[in-house]
C-alpha cells in the first residue's frame, strides 16, 4: 500500500534511480498502438480450465496478513460473502508470508497453509479466483518490515531504524544488506537463501495443486534489489530467483499460472523494466502459464496530492507510459497482464475519476486488477465502520467474467448504461461467456441484442451467453 505522505518523501530520492533505471534497460521503448492487442495479434489471456478467457476483476486481501501473528487477514467468511454481494468481483490477491510459510529452515507450516487453504475455500464456494501472493515489504520483521523469517535475515551487525515514511526503511543499511544476502550480491555466508525461498514455493504449490479455487502464485511483491538496482537486477537476481521458483513450482503443480513482478521503482511510474523471458517447464507458446502483474502507482499523482490540476496531466502521462512499458514488456514476456496493485486515498481530489480511468485502461489492454486493498480505512471500498466508502459504486461496474473464446473488446459506456462484448469462438470450446450485471445499473437483469442468453441469476448478478464458433458481438442494456 502506498500513502501520499509516504511516496512524497520516497520519491524524491528514488526518482533519479528510477530514472537512470529507464534508460539503461538495453530494448528501447516501443508504441503500444491505440488499441488493446487481440488474441489474433498476440495478446495473451488468462484461462481456465475450460481454455475460457478470464477477465479477473477484484481486491487484495489483505495488508493486515502482514503483522498479524498468524498471518492471516482480517476478514471472516461473512466478510467474503459481503464482498461478493456488494461489488461481484470475481478474484482475489491473497497475501501470504514466506515467515508463516517456512518458520524455520527447510521446515514447512502445513497448519498455516490449512489455514490459507480454508479462506480460499470461502473465495471458492462464491465463485472466486485465488492468487497467493508471496509478500515482503523491507524483507521481513527482522529488519522492521515483513515477508523474510528472522533466521533468514542477516544484517551482519548493520541496523535499520524505523523512518517516516515507512519506504524510506529500504535504504537503510540493515535492510539493504539482509537483501544482498538474500540476491547473493555479496560475498560470504554460504547460505543460499534464494534456494530455501524456491523450496518454499514449492511446498505451497504442493498444498494447492489440484486446487482449483487457486488461479496461480506471485512469485514476490515488489521485488527490491538492495544495492544492485536496475536491469542489472531485473535481469540478474531477479531473474535467476524467478526461473528457481518456476522450476521448484513445476515438479509438484503443472497447472497453475505464475505470476511475475517487475521491480517496483520505475516501474510502478511507467517506467522501462530490465525482466527478461522466463521459461516455463510445460513447453513454449501457448503452453507456458507464466503472467506479468506490474503493480501502478503515478508518481506525479503522489506528489500533487491528487488527480487535479497541472497534477491530472502529468498522471494521463504516467498512465500512457506505463501502457506502453506493460504492454511492451508483456509481449517480451509472452504473457497476459494482471494490474497487480493500484489504488488511492478516496478522498483524495478526483479519486474516483482517476479509479475510473484506470478500469477503462485495463478494459481496453485486456488486463486484470487487484485493487489495494480490501482493508477497511480511506483506500477501501469500505471505511473503518464497514460503511461504503465512494469508492464502492465505481468498483461496481458492469463487465465479462469468463469469455468463451477469443476476447476482442468490451466496453462499459456509463453514460448509455449499456455493456457491449465482442468475441471469437473457437470449435471445441467448453463452456458460455459469463457478463456480471449490477444490480445498481441493471436492477432486474440485462436485456441482450445481438446474441442469444442462456441464462440469468439475479443472485449472483452473472448473465450466461451461448457461445459457439465464429464471431459473437452482443449490446447489454438495461431490462426495464
Amino acid at each position: 500500500m502506498k500513502s501520499l505522505a509516504a511516496w512524497r518523501t520516497w520519491a524524491v530520492g528514488a526518482v533519479v534511480l528510477a530514472v537512470a533505471a529507464a534508460l539503461l534497460v538495453a530494448v528501447g521503448p516501443e508504441g503500444a498502438g491505440a488499441g488493446r492487442a487481440d488474441t489474433a495479434s498476440g495478446h495473451r489471456w488468462i484461462t481456465d480450465r475450460q481454455g475460457r478467457a478470464l477477465v479477473l476483476r477484484g481486491l487484495s486481501t489483505a495488508s493486515s496478513a502482514k503483522e498479524a501473528p498468524d498471518g492471516m487477514p482480517w476478514i471472516e467468511e461473512k466478510d467474503v460473502e459481503r464482498e461478493r454481494r456488494a461489488l461481484g468481483t470475481n478474484f482475489v490477491r491473497f497475501l501470504l508470508q514466506w515467515r508463516k510459510v517456512e518458520p524455520s529452515p527447510g521446515t514447512y507450516d502445513t497448519a498455516y497453509l490449512r489455514q490459507v487453504a480454508e479462506r480460499v475455500r470461502w473465495y471458492g464456494e462464491r465463485g472466486y479466483h485465488v492468487l497467493l501472493d508471496m509478500h515482503q515489504d523491507l524483507y521481513g520483521p527482522g529488519v522492521g518490515g515483513n515477508g523474510a523469517p528472522k533466521w533468514a535475515t542477516r544484517t551482519d551487525g548493520l541496523t535499520s531504524a524505523a523512518t517516516d515514511p515507512w519506504e524510506l526503511g529500504y535504504a537503510e543499511p540493515g535492510t539493504v544488506r539482509a537483501f544482498d544476502r538474500f540476491w547473493g550480491t555479496v560475498e560470504g555466508d554460504g547460505r543460499d537463501l534464494r534456494a530455501h525461498y524456491a523450496k518454499a514455493w514449492r511446498a505451497v504449490a504442493e498444498h494447492f495443486a489440484d486446487d482449483d479455487t487457486v488461479i496461480g502464485y506471485d512469485l514476490m511483491n515488489e521485488p527490491w534489489g538492495g544495492s544492485v538496482q536496475g536491469p542489472a537486477f531485473e535481469s540478474g537476481p531477479l531473474a535467476r530467483l524467478y526461473q528457481d521458483c518456476i522450476d521448484a513450482i513445476r515438479t509438484v503443480d503443472r497447472g497453475h499460472w505464475l505470476f511475475v513482478e517487475p521491480s517496483a521503482i520505475g516501474a510502478n511510474w511507467g517506467f522501462a523494466t530490465g525482466l527478461p523471458r522466463l521459461e516455463d517447464p510445460r513447453g513454449d507458446g501457448d503452453e507456458a502459464r507464466i503472467a506479468y502483474a506490474p503493480h501502478l502507482y503515478p508518481l506525479p499523482m503522489d506528489l500533487g496530492g491528487g488527480y487535479t490540476g497541472d497534477a491530472k496531466g502529468q498522471v494521463d502521462a504516467t498512465l500512457r507510459a506505463w501502457r506502453e512499458q506493460t504492454e511492451k514488456t508483456a509481449r517480451r514476456l509472452g504473457a497476459p497482464v494482471v494490474i497487480g496493485e493500484f489504488g488511492i486515498d478516496v478522498g483524495l481530489p478526483g479519486a474516483m475519476e482517476y479509479v475510473e480511468k484506470v478500469q477503462r485502461m485495463a478494459d481496453d489492454m485486456g488486463a486484470g486488477i487487484a485493487y489495494w486493498s480490501n482493508d477497511p480505512g480511506p483506500w477501501a471500498p469500505w471505511d473503518a465502520g464497514m460503511k461504503p466508502t465512494r469508492l464502492l459504486p465505481v468498483l461496481d461496474r458492469p463487465s465479462p467474467r469468463a469469455i468463451a473464446g477469443d476476447p476482442v473488446t468490451f466496453r462499459w459506456d456509463a453514460a448509455d448504461k449499456a455493456l457491449t462484448v465482442s468475441w471469437r469462438g473457437r470449435a471445441g470450446m467448453r463452456g458460455d461467456t459469463e457478463i456480471h450485471l449490477p444490480a445498481r445499473h441493471f436492477p432486474e437483469g440485462g436485456r441482450v441484442e445481438g446474441g442469444e442468453k442462456r441464462s440469468w441469476d439475479p443472485k449472483s448478478r452473472i448473465l450466461t451467453l451461448r457461445s459457439g464458433p465464429g464471431a459473437h458481438s452482443v449490446r447489454i442494456t438495461p431490462r426495464a
